[in-house]
């Protein structure tokens, strides 16, 4: 079954799922007239990231056309992109603009 995701920027290599999307479903994104279809590798659900391309390890995951963290093991296109393969780079700062001890 065909399902569709959501890309938001031009170098993002994430879109978001706009449906639950099962194992084997063909993942749609259309982006600027371009249409790519991705298989869905892993269960990805509704408001959930997919791969659009293979990240390496140690890669930023980009979405947003921001960098939202670094991939923290290799990422197939059709995965799902979430907190089990995704380490969030974000610093916590102070006040005065440092970093929070222990970041």
């Amino acid at each position: 079954m065909t399902k569709y995701a959501k890309k938001i920027a031009p170098n993002d290599n994430v879109a978001t799922a706009v449906a639950d999307c099962a194992v084997g479903d063909a993942i749609t994104v259309k982006f600027q007239g371009i249409e790519n279809t991705y298989p869905c590798r892993q269960e990805i659900p509704f408001g959930h990231k997919i791969a659009m391309a293979k990240i390496h390890k140690g890669e930023p995951v980009t979405k947003y056309g921001e960098p939202i963290g670094t991939a923290s093991k290799g990422i197939e296109a059709g995965d799902w992109v979430h907190t089990h393969n995704l380490r969030d780079d974000y610093l916590c700062l102070d006040k005065d603009g440092n970093p929070l001890p222990g970041q």
